[in-house]
């Protein structure tokens, strides 16, 4: 690139960055993933270095975030709230560990402090005395913003320092703490669900709504916003001094600041990347979002020796995660139908990658929710997908519109079948009331074959369409009835193809219980359900004939599930697929009753919260059910048990405020026998 091209793309890069740090900090609506920003930046921290010439003091690369808005009374930093150099893989986390051995002139391994990214809002608190003074947003790092009524509306901030067992009662006459202000998954849910409720636009996501609710001028509307805060360092302190970041965080927290229990000391850089990888796997069962890990030298000494350059500190580095959100754009909108006639409409995307994965469809849930975030096609729109859930659209961008963008209207018709599509009064799905209908034989027959039912390898999402269109199969008995001759005709399905389905639905005849209650399809009856069921009836044709009564009965049945049940056994349709299974030779093998006298949490209730180290939270739930407890996702007067592990989400207070018996993950160990 020769000078006048660099110029012109240094040019670009200022204004687009610029522009994007006045929609993300200041008016709270950003048009580009974190991960587009950080590109962006790189580029332009690269062009500069390449050309030092051309750098200009009001370059972005200068600065960190946004300058403060006019809105809050202006605060200036006693020490500057610097930025972070960011790693995007295992080899840019190397390089860091290379360089600073480079400048300090060292072989050794160093000693370093790793802890989760919060994607939250930085803050800078003040303490007087012990007592909080005044708090402030990072701004442009020199200057931020005073939002101290905001700040002290957070109830896990402390509002004066008290001294802990262990650590010194000298409190430091003035110190500066510094944190992060987030808000947690299911709080920013509830948050969003009622702003819709209300006509209001929902936030983008967790970090958005942070620093919305940040900047508010009425304290009394932060004060109903869920924000909670993590302290992760300190900048100036009069009268203490560290001289390791592990002891500042082991002095926050008993001085009684949050601080997150995954913080964990790393004796080399292999123990950093090992770090790394962990965090990632739990990313999507924390209650709060993370975006990457952050490496620290340990050594305050090394930490000074090291300094800093003008936008970040030479012994830190922030290491990101692939992103959980992108921006792309609606191709079109599509319905889909689905087992119980129910239809749902799918957005059609530009293909992106979110997640390490391509994103290319995306649910829409409903017309309501459509109708609530006036998604359009052809929208510029946020998406998201976090662990496994399925991608979703998360916000549009309404400033990309350009008049070209059509309305949704859920169909009056069918276009698989033709019949009449209503909503029923006090549900928000449309539904598909046609008999026949192809697409809800289609999907009734896949459920009934997929793996968390019958499990029948090999009848996947094209055989069975055509075995549907064929008229082969009608309802999911008459799987039972193909042979190899039947299958031989169809498209691509050679003579060995044919043989190994055959085997497979062979094998199928023998499910578990609770497999082939959940393959009926019953509605509301998922897979924990249908081990419930399976648990109290021992059989289907006991479930057959249980009354309404006999279900209530049951722990964690309501009246809803166990009208959906007997509904479904009195339907003639459904009791002659279960007949058609049960001369096709489909019968569950007999099982003894397990003697439930023996464990001492039989018919007991729990509900796990926060991270397990020694499980997975499936496996202590399926642990809980072999001993004869049983497991639920809400704190309830039912709950006998809350299971609190790391970093323990909303669930943990209610529970003490109900009086129900708090476990942590040793206690829950000796419970069951396991520890």
């Amino acid at each position: 690139m020769d000078n006048e091209a660099a110029i012109k793309r240094i040019e670009e890069l200022r204004s687009l960055i610029n522009y994007h740090n006045r929609r993300y900090y200041q008016l709270d609506d950003p048009e580009i993933s974190d991960i587009q920003y950080d590109q962006l930046m790189q580029e332009l921290t690269e062009l500069e270095q390449a050309y030092p010439d051309l750098v200009t003091p009001d370059s972005p690369t200068r600065r960190v975030g946004a300058a403060p808005l006019e809105k809050f009374e202006q605060f200036r930093h006693d020490t500057p709230m610097l930025s972070l150099a960011n790693a995007f893989s295992e080899a840019d986390i190397r390089d860091f560990d290379g360089r600073i051995k480079r400048l300090l002139g060292r072989t050794e391994s160093i000693r370093f402090v790793v802890e989760p990214k919060l994607d939250g809002v930085a803050v800078n608190l003040v303490y007087g005395r012990g007592v909080f003074t005044a708090g402030s947003t990072r701004g442009d790092g020199a200057v931020g913003e005073d939002v101290t009524q905001n700040l002290r509306t957070i109830q896990t901030l402390p509002l004066m320092v008290v001294s802990g067992e262990g650590i010194p009662t000298v409190i430091p006459e003035r110190m500066e703490i510094r944190g992060e202000v987030y808000i947690e998954r299911e709080a920013f849910k509830g948050l969003n669900r009622r702003r819709l409720e209300n006509g209001e636009p929902p936030f983008a996501n967790p970090r958005n709504a942070a620093a919305g609710s940040l900047r508010q001028l009425d304290s009394r509307i932060t004060a109903k916003r869920p924000l909670n805060i993590f302290c992760y360092a300190v900048g100036q302190i009069r009268g203490r001094s560290f001289q390791s970041q592990l002891e500042v965080l082991d002095t926050l927290k008993h001085w009684g600041f949050p601080v997150n229990s995954h913080v964990r000391a790393a004796l080399n850089i292999d123990d950093c990347i090992a770090y790394h990888h962990q965090m990632d796997a739990l990313r999507a069962t924390l209650p709060y979002e993370i975006d990457g890990i952050v490496i620290k030298v340990d050594d305050m000494a090394l930490q000074e020796e090291l300094g800093a350059v003008s936008r970040s500190p030479r012994w830190a580095i922030a290491c990101k995660f692939a992103a959980t959100q992108e921006t792309t754009t609606i191709e079109k909108i599509e319905v889909q139908v689905g087992r119980t006639g129910v239809l749902t409409p799918v957005a059609i995307l530009k293909p992106v990658r979110v997640g390490g994965v391509i994103v290319s469809r995306a649910t829409l849930h409903s017309q309501g929710e459509i109708d609530n975030k006036d998604i359009r096609e052809r929208d510029t729109v946020i998406i998201q997908r976090a662990g496994d859930v399925i991608p979703e659209v998360v916000k549009v961008i309404e400033s990309k519109r350009d008049g070209t963008e059509i309305k949704f209207v859920m169909p009056s018709h069918c276009r698989e079948c033709g019949s009449e599509v209503v909503r029923l009064d006090g549900e928000a799905a449309h539904r598909c009331i046609g008999l026949a209908c192809p697409a809800q034989i289609r999907e009734r027959i896949r459920h009934f074959a997929s793996r968390g039912a019958m499990d029948i390898e090999g009848l996947g999402e094209k055989l069975v369409a055509q075995l549907v269109e064929t008229a082969l199969i009608q309802d999911p008995a008459d799987i039972y009835d193909l042979t190899a001759d039947r299958l031989a005709g169809l498209e691509r399905m050679a003579e060995k193809s044919a043989a190994n389905l055959m085997a497979a639905i062979e094998r199928s005849k023998r499910p578990a219980v609770e497999k082939l209650i959940f393959a009926l399809g019953i509605r509301h009856v998922g897979e924990r359900m249908a081990r419930i069921l399976a648990k109290e009836f021992k059989s289907l044709e006991k479930l057959e004939t249980a009354a309404m009564d006999d279900l209530l009965n049951i722990r964690d049945i309501g009246p809803e599930v166990a009208a959906s049940i007997t509904t479904f056994f009195r339907e003639p349709a459904n009791l002659n697929v279960i007949k058609k299974l049960q001369l096709a030779g489909v019968k569950p093998p007999e099982t003894e009753d397990a003697p439930l006298s023996e464990s001492a949490i039989s018919g007991k209730s729990f509900v796990f919260t926060g991270t397990l180290l020694q499980m997975t939270r499936n496996q202590a739930r399926e642990r809980v059910e072999s001993l004869g407890g049983v497991w639920s996702e809400s704190v309830t007067k039912k709950t006998d048990y809350v299971v609190a592990g790391e970093a323990a989400g909303s669930k943990l207070p209610k529970a003490q405020a109900t009086g129900i018996t708090i476990l942590d993950e040793q206690d829950f160990l000796k419970l069951i026998g396991e520890s």
